[in-house]
């Protein structure tokens, strides 16, 4: 079996997604029993999962949700915390010259925060194949699923999960992420910037819109600390 062929880099995908895939499941657990306290099926639970596929903006909605359900807040909402996805995908689009175009409007919307941060580590290294993104992205997608679903089928034996510590997942996955890009340059201005922006959004205003002013943070110190290499 060839390494670099597509099975080779598929199965390379898969390796490379083990750990952010593992690391995913308790934050899944938790979303699923947090959901089920709010009265959410696992019907519910799998189709949010499977058609949203954005782990802060599922919380920020599960966090907003009542009965009934205010659809169209809600839509705002999950369209405020995802916006930076606009970002990612403009940088993931650069790294996509092997993709033909009907396997980029199938990537884009599996462009998970990890997806995209393992994707761009790899194409600084290698160029990108459609083979090895979808060894990234199926995995994390189905695990994504199957672990939230399993959490609202749990989730009255769960109870509040946050006791356990489950909640620091999400915290850990992307110290881990954000420290992949250290020696990228501007790393710390960017990383200050957008830090700063987001904890001061998040004293004065708690919400999704602290996400929002850390990603615009983030991108005008990157635009200021940028340099063109020569020619």
């Amino acid at each position: 079996m060839s390494a670099t062929g597509p099975r080779g880099e598929f199965h390379a995908g898969v390796l490379a997604s083990l750990a952010p895939t593992a690391g995913v499941v308790p934050f899944a657990l938790l979303l699923g029993a947090l959901a089920a306290g709010k009265g959410l099926t696992p019907v519910e639970v799998a189709a949010m999962s499977a058609l949203v596929f954005a782990g802060s903006a599922q919380f920020a909605a599960v966090d907003a949700w009542t009965d009934p359900a205010p659809w169209l807040s809600l839509a705002l909402l999950v369209l405020v915390v995802n916006l930076r996805h606009v970002f990612m995908s403009a940088s993931i689009l650069r790294r996509m010259e092997r993709f033909p175009a009907a396997a980029r409007l199938l990537a884009l919307p599996l462009l998970a925060d990890e997806i995209w941060a393992f994707s761009e580590a790899r194409a600084a290294r290698r160029p990108l194949t459609p083979a090895y993104f979808a060894g990234l992205a199926v995995p994390f997608y189905l695990t994504w699923i199957g672990s939230s679903t399993a959490g609202c089928l749990a989730g009255a034996w769960i109870g509040d999960p946050r006791a356990f510590g489950f909640d620091f997942a999400f915290v850990a996955i992307f110290v881990c992420l954000i420290r992949g890009f250290r020696r990228q340059p501007g790393f710390a201005a960017v990383l200050a910037a957008s830090g700063g922006a987001a904890v001061a959004t998040h004293l004065l205003f708690p919400g999704p819109a602290a996400i929002i002013a850390g990603t615009l943070a983030g991108i005008l110190a990157a635009a200021l600390t940028h340099r063109e290499d020569p020619a």
